[in-house]
């Protein structure tokens, strides 16, 4: 499994609950500019609309030597999930507040792949405790290498 590219933002303003494995539905010069890692996922999000997902805000950069057709760069990309499993994910959307985000996108056997996270989000006082947590850790190895 090659990483292409994560959505750090993401583990930062969710608590991620649930990883669901997506296909992506894209066109041949997109898979070109991945490959060539041309791909940001900091404002995305995943939705559901009549039973199918959808990617929504991904950057794909266009690719330069594609001669065919132009692409939008940020145009919707249909995810590839089984009927249960977007059954599972619209119902928990509905019922308990959660939201979709695509945390990562990968290689996996040639193809590319999706996660995408089912995440609450965080508030203020959350985000502030990680930083906190972090400071507190820095400063910690800070001083066993000044010890040592």
């Amino acid at each position: 499994m090659k990483i292409i590219a994560s959505n750090k933002k993401a583990y930062f303003n969710y608590f991620i609950e649930d990883t669901f494995e997506a296909g992506i539905s894209l066109v041949g010069s997109e898979v070109k500019s991945i490959r060539a890692g041309h791909i940001s996922l900091d404002e995305s999000f995943v939705a559901i609309y009549d039973g199918e997902v959808f990617l929504k805000n991904a950057y794909i950069k266009p690719y330069e030597k594609a001669t065919s057709s132009v692409v939008d760069s940020k145009r919707d990309r249909k995810l590839l999930l089984n009927k249960k499993e977007i059954v599972k994910l619209s119902r928990q959307i509905a019922e308990k507040g959660f939201t979709m985000v695509a945390t990562k996108v990968y290689f996996a056997h040639s193809l590319v792949k999706v996660q995408i996270a089912l995440a609450k989000g965080k508030h203020l006082y959350d985000k502030k405790q990680v930083l906190k947590e972090r400071d507190e850790a820095k400063d910690l190895k800070r001083e066993l290498v000044h010890y040592n």
